[in-house]
C-alpha cells in the first residue's frame, strides 16, 4: 500500500501526456525577403545589374557573400584591360566616367600631383579628356563609386550572405527558381534571378549544366583551346634551360617546390586544369604610405629557389608589370616564368566547398606573401632586385580592414555555363556574326599558365599561356548568358557565361562583366513585363532598350 501514491502519480502523468499537447519550441521563423529580381554576388556586374533593375522601375535585392562590392574592379585590378574602349558603353562606361570626375578633384591626389602621374594606360590613355573617362584607378576609388551607385539608387544589399549550396538551398517549381536560402537561414524569393559570382554557385545549385577546365580543340573546332605545350605568346615562360631538381641536373634529388610531377598532356587535348589565380597587388613607393612586405607564417625560402635560378640566368623583367596607378601606387600583376600566379594550385576551386575555397585562397596568399618577402629580403635574390624592391611596400591606405591585402583573389576562370549559345574562339576573334548581341568585347584571347612541368629533356617549363588578338571587336550573344530553358526558366548568368575556355580568356574582362550585368538585368525586367521566360523574350524588345541605354552591340 505504501507504493500506491507513487503509482497513482505515475498513472496520472501518463494520462496527462496523452490528453494534453506537449509544448514545443519551434526554431526561429525563417525570414523571407522578396523582390522582383534577386542578384546573387558582389562583383562589378552585381552593381550594374542592380542599378539597371532600379532604373527600369522594378524592385531588386543584392545578396552578396562579399563584404566589399566590386570584385576585382575594387580589389586591385586598376590597370583596366580595355581592349578597344569604344565598345564599352552603358553603365560600364559611366563607371569609368565617374572615375574621371573623381580624379578631376585635387583632393583625390593625396600622394602625387596630377601632372606627375603621366597618362599611360593599357592600349589607351589613362585619363581620356575627350571621352571624359579614366581607365586607371586606385582600389578604394573604385569601391567608393560602386557604393555611391548603390546609395544613389537606394539599392538594398545584404552582405556576408552565402548561398546554401546543399540540395535544400535552391527551391524550384516548374523549372524556375522560386527562392534560395543562405547559410544564415534567410530566404530570398523573386521572379527573376541573376548569378553574378565569379564561381557560378547559384547557377550550379539551380541544376544548370556547366564545364570546368579546358575543352579539347576538337569539341568546338578551335585552335588555342586545350593543352598548348611550347606555345609562348607572352613572357611568362622559362626562356633558358633551368633545372627543376633540388640538386641541379639530378632527378634523384627530387623536384623543387611548385612543379608538377606529371607531363603536360597531348597538344590540343582537353583536361580539368584552369588558368592560374593570383592577387592583383596594390603597392606604394611613398615612404609615408608604404607598409613593408610582411613575413608570412611558415615562410620557407626554398619554395622560391626556382625564381633564384631564373635570376641566375640573367632574367631581369621583375618590374615590368608594376603598372602605375594614381598616387604613386601600382596594379602589380604576374609577369615572367615564376611570379605571382600560383600555377596548378586552383584546379578544385570551382566546385570546392566554402571551407576548401578558403584554404585555397589562404594558400595563395601565403605563397604570394612569401614571394614578396623573398624578393625584398633574401640574399638568394640579386642585390639590384632587392634594392629596387626595397622602394615598394603594400599601400597603407588600401584594403585597410584586411592588413592592406586585397580582399578578392583573381578568379580568372571557374565554372562556365553550357547555355543556349556557346561563345567560341572564332566568335571572340571577331570572325563571325553572333546571334542577338547584348554587348561587345575586344580584348585578346588571354589565358594564363595552367601547369608547370618537367620537359622530356629534363628542364622546367610552363604551359597554358595564350595571347591571341582578335582582328576586330566582337559581339557577345544573348544566348551566352541564358541557361537552356529546360534547365532553368528565370536565371541569367552574365559572369560565368556560356563559353569555351579560350573564348572566355577574352570575355572575362571587368568592363565586359559590367556590360553583361546591365544587359542581363534589362532582359530580366523585360521578361517580367512581358510575362515570358528570358529564353522566350523577343530579342527586338531587348535590343531597343539596350540601344536606348547606350550599350554597344555591334561594330
Amino acid at each position: 500500500m505504501t507504493h500506491l501514491p507513487n503509482q497513482w502519480l505515475l498513472r496520472t502523468a501518463l494520462i496527462l501526456l496523452l490528453i494534453v499537447p506537449v509544448t514545443t519550441y519551434a526554431a526561429k521563423p525563417v525570414a523571407v525577403r522578396r523582390a522582383d529580381v534577386i542578384i546573387y554576388g558582389g562583383t562589378c556586374a552585381a552593381v550594374t545589374a542592380a542599378v539597371q533593375v532600379k532604373k527600369m522601375g522594378k524592385s531588386v535585392l543584392v545578396v552578396s557573400p562579399d563584404k566589399h562590392l566590386g570584385g576585382l574592379s575594387a580589389g586591385g585590378l586598376g590597370f583596366t584591360d580595355t581592349g578597344n574602349k569604344e565598345v564599352i558603353g552603358g553603365l560600364s562606361r559611366e563607371f569609368y566616367q565617374r572615375l574621371y570626375q573623381h580624379y578631376q578633384q585635387d583632393s583625390s591626389w593625396k600622394w602625387q600631383k596630377r601632372e606627375e602621374y603621366g597618362n599611360k594606360g593599357q592600349g589607351t590613355p589613362a585619363i581620356d579628356g575627350n571621352s571624359r573617362t579614366m581607365w586607371i584607378f586606385e582600389p578604394h576609388a573604385a569601391e567608393k563609386i560602386f557604393e555611391d551607385l548603390v546609395k544613389e539608387n537606394a539599392i538594398t544589399v545584404y552582405r556576408n550572405e552565402w548561398l546554401d549550396r546543399s540540395a535544400k538551398g535552391v527551391t524550384k517549381k516548374a523549372g524556375a527558381i522560386t527562392s534560395f536560402r543562405t547559410l544564415s537561414g534567410q530566404v530570398y524569393e523573386g521572379k527573376m534571378f541573376i548569378d553574378v559570382t565569379y564561381e557560378g554557385d547559384l547557377m550550379a545549385a539551380a541544376g544548370v549544366k556547366y564545364h570546368v577546365g579546358r575543352e579539347a580543340n576538337s569539341v568546338y573546332g578551335e585552335t588555342w583551346n586545350g593543352v598548348q605545350p611550347n606555345v609562348f605568346q607572352h613572357g611568362h615562360y622559362f626562356k633558358t634551360n633551368i633545372s627543376p631538381y633540388k640538386t641541379p641536373g639530378d632527378p634523384k634529388s627530387g623536384l623543387l617546390p611548385e612543379i608538377a610531377t606529371s607531363g603536360p598532356g597531348e597538344k590540343g587535348a582537353g583536361d580539368n586544369k584552369i588558368q592560374a589565380y593570383c592577387f592583383r597587388m596594390c603597392f606604394s613607393n611613398n615612404p609615408d604610405n608604404r607598409v613593408p612586405f610582411p613575413k608570412p607564417a611558415n615562410y620557407d625560402p626554398a619554395r622560391y629557389e626556382l625564381l633564384g635560378r631564373v635570376f641566375d640566368s640573367g632574367w631581369r623583367e621583375t618590374f615590368q608589370k608594376f603598372d602605375p596607378i594614381p598616387n604613386r601606387k601600382t596594379d602589380t600583376n604576374n609577369h615572367g616564368p615564376f611570379s605571382s600566379d600560383y600555377i596548378g594550385k586552383n584546379y578544385d576551386y570551382p566546385d570546392a566547398t566554402y571551407e576548401r575555397r578558403k584554404e585555397i585562397i589562404r594558400d595563395h596568399q601565403l605563397y604570394q606573401q612569401g614571394l614578396l618577402y623573398f624578393m625584398a629580403n633574401d640574399p638568394r635574390v640579386p642585390e639590384d632586385v632587392r634594392k629596387d624592391m626595397a622602394q615598394w611596400g603594400l599601400a597603407k591606405d588600401e584594403f585597410t580592414d584586411n592588413n592592406n591585402w586585397p580582399h578578392q583573389i583573381y578568379v580568372r576562370e571557374a565554372r562556365r555555363m553550357r547555355g543556349v549559345f556557346v561563345m567560341k574562339e572564332a566568335d571572340a576573334l571577331g570572325q563571325t556574326n553572333v546571334p542577338d548581341p547584348i554587348g561587345m568585347g575586344s580584348y585578346a584571347l588571354d589565358a594564363h599558365n595552367a601547369q608547370r612541368y618537367v620537359r622530356s629533356d629534363g628542364f622546367v617549363q610552363n604551359e597554358g599561356d595564350i595571347g591571341v588578338h582578335p582582328k576586330q571587336p566582337y559581339s557577345i550573344a544573348y544566348g551566352s548568358i541564358l541557361p537552356k530553358e529546360s534547365e532553368c526558366k528565370n536565371l541569367l548568368v552574365p559572369v560565368c557565361v556560356s563559353s569555351s575556355h579560350i573564348a572566355y580568356g577574352s570575355i572575362r574582362m571587368e568592363p565586359v562583366f559590367m556590360i553583361l550585368g546591365q544587359s542581363a538585368a534589362t532582359a530580366a525586367v523585360l521578361s517580367i513585363d512581358n510575362n515570358v521566360s528570358p529564353q522566350q523574350l523577343p530579342y527586338a524588345k531587348l535590343r531597343d532598350v539596350l540601344l536606348k541605354d547606350r550599350q554597344r552591340l555591334t561594330l
